[in-house]
């Protein structure tokens, strides 16, 4: 009984780690920037291409201090400690989804 219990437990600390960026959905955000005019919408597809470059950078080192906090310490500790972009990534993907599509009806 008690490795079923320690088995849960280790699988629910895994379960609470930081995901790679790579398998974090995009935020549905279509139409959003429909009104935009095509050069802002240049300009601001160019900011969260960058934003995003920044945050997966960030949400790697959450996902690699997840593992090692879960290995080490059986704790997501960068997880815990709010570390983790996943929100705010899937924000940024979604955003330049919406404004590649925009750039797309743009010509």
């Amino acid at each position: 009984m008690k490795r079923i219990a320690f088995l849960g437990f280790c699988l629910a600390m895994v379960g609470a780690c930081a995901q790679r960026p790579d398998a974090i959905p995009p935020v549905s955000m279509a139409g959003a920037y429909d009104g935009v005019t095509c050069r802002k919408a240049s300009e601001l597809l160019s900011g969260e291409r960058e934003k995003l470059i920044a945050l997966s950078k960030q949400q790697n080192s959450a996902a690699t201090g997840d593992a090692f906090g879960v290995l080490l310490l059986g704790v997501p500790l960068s997880s815990v400690g709010g570390g983790d972009k996943a929100g705010e990534i899937g924000s940024a993907k979604g955003k330049i989804v919406a404004l590649e599509n925009r750039m797309l009806r743009c010509g």
